[in-house]
């Protein structure tokens, strides 16, 4: 079977950004479907049980399905211009973490079920909710209220799921899957520099740190550019725009706080037009969950004042609110770290700032993650990188792993 260098070689082309550099991969996409069936066949070539559940999550049997499962996977989808490890990274390594359990016979005695999973819509580019499927899967999100999302052009979850192949109604908590698996240890590309410069080609993940994203809206009036002074103008792109620039210091004001705005929309988006509103959207976090709330609450108190300096008497800018997600800190399981930490013997214990569907599932069932360096240190963009040693390092960590967990 390939190793984990040439199972990514094989999907380096798919999905390329039309764009720029990088991918172009959303949730559901047409991108991501092909992708599913690469996975798939990979899977197929192995002799492996596969199926796509109702939340879209695909599943891969090495065993026969049963109870008190080990289950390894990842994602497949990126961000807009996302680079190539993060999600297929995981999805590859546990492809080859098969054959390197095969190869060495330790599947032969195994007393534990074992599967792959490959989770749609992680990254939460297509319909602004990060970890969907697991957050489906799990109960974190209501079916009703996923379903009714909807993505830049207007298409329902709902639509997407149809055209995916799979019926709507089957979406939501899966109780009889999610209590079959007794573990889950998800491999991913490092998104930080924890690693980089190190002799480690491995960590283990400690904590995800707490985040959330909300939707800013400001509205003011729509007018022409040439004809209204500035003096008669309730310009929302004023009041946005300067909210922008004074997040980081907000932000920087609560120590080890991050805050980004990385999505805006202008509307109509004229450029001869006043623009009669503007939305962004911004992402916090902090691993304290109470400092992620008062960052927050400063940068809405800050959103009102700018709103009312960009209006004049009779016109007003207004500023809305609203959360579309948030996820508390999350500790990795302890006593299976103890274990990863006996494996892997000097393996450093990193935080993440990145979510994870494996910080999802944490709140259900035994969970853990390991990183591979990147010896860049960036990722969400092109320039994320994995060396093909370090990729194959961290193939046998979690083939390793596997064989531990089964064995239990």
């Amino acid at each position: 079977m390939s190793d984990v260098v040439s199972l990514l070689g094989q999907i380096e082309d798919i999905g390329r950004d039309p764009r720029g550099p990088g991918y172009l991969r959303p949730g559901f996409s047409a991108e991501e479907r092909t992708l599913r069936e690469w996975f798939l066949a990979e899977a197929d070539a192995r002799g492996l049980d596969t199926e796509v559940d109702g939340n879209g999550i695909t599943w891969a049997w090495v065993t026969e399905p049963g109870e008190n499962a080990v289950v390894t996977g990842s994602h497949l989808d990126s961000v807009p211009g996302g680079g190539a490890f993060d999600g297929p990274l995981g999805v590859a390594s546990a492809l080859a973490a098969v054959d390197e359990l095969r190869s060495s016979g330790r599947l032969d005695a195994t007393g534990r079920p074992l599967a792959l999973a490959v989770f749609p819509e992680e990254e939460g580019s297509r319909f602004g909710l990060a970890c969907l499927g697991s957050r489906l899967l799990t109960g974190a999100v209501a079916a009703e209220k996923a379903l009714a999302l909807t993505d830049a052009e207007g298409t329902t979850l709902a639509d997407a799921l149809t055209a995916y192949g799979l019926d709507p109604a089957r979406a939501g908590r899966d109780e009889e899957r999610l209590g079959r698996i007794g573990s889950f240890l998800e491999l991913h590309v490092e998104q930080g520099v924890g690693l980089a410069g190190t002799e480690h080609a491995v960590a283990i993940g400690s904590s995800i740190i707490g985040h959330g994203r909300w939707h800013f809206r400001f509205t003011g009036q729509g007018n022409h550019a040439g004809t209204t002074p500035l003096t008669h103008r309730a310009d929302p792109v004023v009041a946005a725009s300067r909210l922008i620039g004074d997040i980081p210091d907000i932000a920087a004001a609560h120590a080890g706080a991050v805050a980004t705005v990385g999505r805006t929309l202008i509307h109509p988006g004229g450029t001869n037009v006043i623009a009669s509103a503007m939305d962004f959207w911004l992402d916090i976090r902090h691993p304290d969950d109470d400092v992620v709330a008062a960052v927050l609450a400063d940068i809405t108190r800050r959103a009102h004042e700018r709103a009312a300096e960009a209006g004049y008497a009779g016109r007003e800018v207004a500023a809305t609110v609203d959360q579309e997600s948030y996820s508390a800190t999350t500790e990795f399981h302890s006593a299976l770290n103890g274990r990863l930490s006996g494996l892997l013997p000097g393996a450093p214990l990193l935080p993440s700032g990145a979510g994870h569907d494996a910080g999802i599932l944490a709140a259900h069932v035994p969970s853990a993650m390991l990183y591979v360096r990147n010896p860049t240190g960036v990722s969400h963009a092109p320039e994320e990188a994995c060396e093909d040693e370090d990729a194959r390092a961290g193939v046998k960590a979690l083939a390793d792993a596997l064989a531990m967990e089964l064995a239990r």
